[in-house]
């Protein structure tokens, strides 16, 4: 199984940029927003570097409102999570704790496809 690391390199204009390594020749990655994946993730391989990919996901301006937006990024083959990212509108946060619940919820969305997809697999 190949592996991958996945590092943010920016936001801007709306679009989380990362840089992924990995030495799989096809990879794929999902973006989960409340559990949904996002459309219009973008994968592109770097020019000149082998195992070396560009990832571009645009935070569509209809998911975004007051309070915290958690997103996930795993590996489409194995479910995998490499990274998270949130983003906090509207009134300040008195403490981030929001932004930690949200986290294990999203987690907690995660291992349960997981759980159910290894009880599908070997049931």
């Amino acid at each position: 199984m190949a592996e991958m690391t996945l590092t943010k390199t920016r936001i801007q204009s709306g679009i989380w940029e990362g840089a992924l390594t990995t030495d799989d020749p096809a990879p794929a990655l999902e973006v989960l927003f409340l559990n949904e994946p996002l459309a219009d993730v973008s994968l592109s391989q770097v020019r000149g570097e082998t195992g070396l990919w560009s990832v571009r996901i645009p935070v569509p301006a209809e998911v975004l409102a007051d309070g915290v937006q958690t997103f996930v990024i795993t590996n489409a083959k194995t479910g995998e999570r490499l990274e998270v990212f949130t983003i906090i509108a509207g009134e300040p946060l008195e403490n981030d704790i929001r932004a930690e619940v949200e986290l294990l919820r999203a987690e907690l969305d995660m291992l349960k496809r997981a759980f159910r997809r290894h009880c599908t697999e070997t049931g």
